[in-house]
Formats: structure tokens, C-alpha cells, sequence
């Protein structure tokens, strides 16, 4: 399978945690194929003064969506992310790893919505591919084309 990926930091030092974290994708998800160039952008969503800088890349691994979902998550702890989004508002963060698509051995686009219980009974999305919102995204759409070339 071939994954597409998103990585966006916008504290500490962008470019080199971004490389870290490109490094463990190909220890633990897969072989990573190509990576974009980086590309600046303003925080999407929320007020910040630090500018974010993203890159896009393609991976290919056997693990199915949500053992990728599960890997990158762990890779953004790894690298010091503590939480998501606080209340479902974003913030600052030194890593942000995004899964924007996912292709199978037979070039199908993975479609799939994966939820869980949260703590009070309700279900709550976790992984929705194709990512419902990156093509409002520059930062995903133009180093996403890059790498798609």
C-alpha cells in the first residue's frame, strides 16, 4: 500500500523535526518514496505568530490505515506532541502528522471512516481517508502535487 502523508511543524526548530520525523517513517511505518520540498504557510485554524513549515510524502508499507494511524501518532509523541488539540481547537505544535490518502496494491484509493467509543459512550471519528479537508489546504494540496508529479 502507499500512503500519503502530511507533516507540519511550527515550533522549535521546523525543518530538521520534520526530517526526524520523515527518518522514523521509514524505520517504522515503511519505505518512504519521495518527500516534497518544504513549504511555509500561516497556521491554518487557529491565531499563532509562528509560521508553520510542512512537507508531503509518500510511503509504502504493508500496514493497513489504522496501524499507520496508530505508528505516526506514536512518532509525534516520540518527538515531544503531548496532545492533538485542546477542546477540538488547534495550537502550536512541534509535529503534526497527517494521513491525506492511501492507495492498494491495486491503486484503489482507500476510502474508510474508523471511529471509537470515547470515555462517555459516544462514538468520535479517528481516521477518515481520504482527509476530508485537504484540498482547502494549500499547505497539503501544493506539496502534495509536487510529489504526485
Amino acid at each position: 500500500m502507499i500512503y500519503y502523508l502530511s507533516l507540519g511543524a511550527n515550533i522549535g526548530e521546523r525543518e530538521a523535526t520534520i526530517n526526524r520525523a520523515i527518518h522514523l517513517i521509514e524505520q517504522q511505518i515503511g519505505r518512504v518514496l519521495r518527500c516534497s520540498s518544504f513549504y511555509y504557510s500561516e497556521p491554518w485554524g487557529f491565531e499563532s505568530e509562528h509560521d508553520f513549515c510542512n512537507q508531503c510524502c509518500s510511503v509504502e508499507t504493508e500496514l493497513g490505515p489504522i496501524e499507520v494511524l496508530h505508528t505516526t501518532q506514536s512518532i509525534e509523541r516520540a518527538i515531544g506532541r503531548t496532545h492533538k488539540s485542546i477542546d477540538g481547537h488547534y495550537q502550536d505544535r512541534v509535529i503534526d502528522i497527517d494521513i491525506i490518502s492511501g492507495y492498494d496494491d491495486a491503486g484503489d484509493e482507500i476510502v474508510t471512516k474508523i471511529e471509537e467509543p470515547s470515555s462517555d459512550g459516544h462514538m468520535i471519528n479517528i481516521l477518515t481517508l481520504p482527509h476530508p479537508l485537504w484540498q482547502q489546504r494549500d499547505f497539503v494540496r501544493i506539496p502534495l502535487a509536487e510529489i504526485k508529479e
